[in-house]
């Protein structure tokens, strides 16, 4: 782990101790590690990502096979998710405030959502694998 990833992960650590991160109540909640371990065993899961296109090819990189359909289009897109409506969507952002909304929408519309906690900011500072655009 480089310096860079291990100062991301002790600030993460510390805002999720105080409760900064996560202060609402939900039973969707799911770790980066807990994903990756998932997308090993279970092919069926849906990844969403609900970043802006530009975030979605930054050099943070994106989950592999995700699909990207940002918050601010969730609601007016909500029926490009049909086919997934029986599976698990596994919603995702930058650091898990935009997919704390994802998720309530896909919620309120019927889905099986659950948040990725912390993001693809944890993800990386995790050292998971992430796909890069070409840039």
């Amino acid at each position: 782990m480089n310096i860079k990833n291990f100062i991301t992960l002790i600030i993460l650590a510390s805002f999720s101790a105080s409760g900064f991160i996560y202060s609402q109540n939900t039973n969707h909640l799911i770790s980066p590690l807990e994903v990756s371990n998932l997308m090993l065993k279970d092919t069926t899961i849906v990844l969403l990502d609900v970043r802006t296109p530009a975030e979605f090819k930054s050099e943070t990189g994106h989950l592999k096979n995700a699909i990207l359909v940002p918050l601010q289009e969730l609601e007016n897109r909500i029926d490009e998710l049909k086919k997934y409506k029986k599976k698990e969507i596994i919603v995702y952002c930058r650091t898990g405030h935009r997919s704390t909304n994802a998720e309530k929408i896909l919620l309120k519309h019927g889905y099986n959502a659950m948040n990725m906690t912390g993001g693809i900011t944890r993800w990386n500072a995790e050292g998971l694998p992430v796909v890069k655009e070409a840039q």
